[in-house]
């Protein structure tokens, strides 16, 4: 719904990021500088200069392991598939198409990300430090992952998105 508000309001920009500060906003200006060269710029905890903090070994491994898969049947070469702090251009989420994308959690963003690549966009990395929560709890669950297990290869089965 907020892509959707954005686009209707004009926005030429649009940034998604967790609200309980995980993302941390001191961030934001390296991502708007990234997207001056690009269509998708990505909050990165997997590139060099970037990581995790406050994460236990299996939720580590639940994060890097899922990028990682997503990758490889995917066939792209983006470190962080996984990640929610993004800052896209409007041509990258009119060309995705919101009402074709299905997958929740995880999921949604290696398929935002995937959509983008396929379209024919640039996307960019930039390395951030995600913190643990402050506030809420997580939203993971074994349904999040049995979906992106069985989503990932479906996106890279399905043909091109839409013009």
């Amino acid at each position: 719904a907020g892509f959707r508000v954005a686009l209707a309001g004009g926005a030429e920009l649009i940034m998604e990021m967790d609200s309980d500060f995980s993302h941390d906003p001191a961030y934001i200006p390296q991502l708007l500088r990234a997207i001056e060269g690009a269509d998708l710029a990505i909050g990165s905890r997997y590139v060099a200069g970037g990581g995790v903090t406050e994460w236990g070994r299996v939720r580590r491994f639940i994060s890097r392991g899922g990028s990682r898969y997503a990758r490889s049947i995917l066939g792209v070469d983006v470190r962080d598939l996984t990640g929610g702090f993004k800052v896209f251009r409007r041509e990258v989420l009119e060309a995705i198409h919101l009402d074709d994308v299905a997958s929740l959690g995880y999921a949604f963003q290696v398929e935002m990300t995937y959509r983008a690549l396929r379209a024919g966009f640039t996307v960019v990395e930039v390395p951030i430090v995600f913190r643990d929560r402050t506030e809420g709890t997580s939203k993971m669950s074994k349904a999040i992952i049995a979906e992106a297990v069985w989503r990932v290869p479906a996106m890279r089965m399905r043909r091109r998105p839409r013009p």
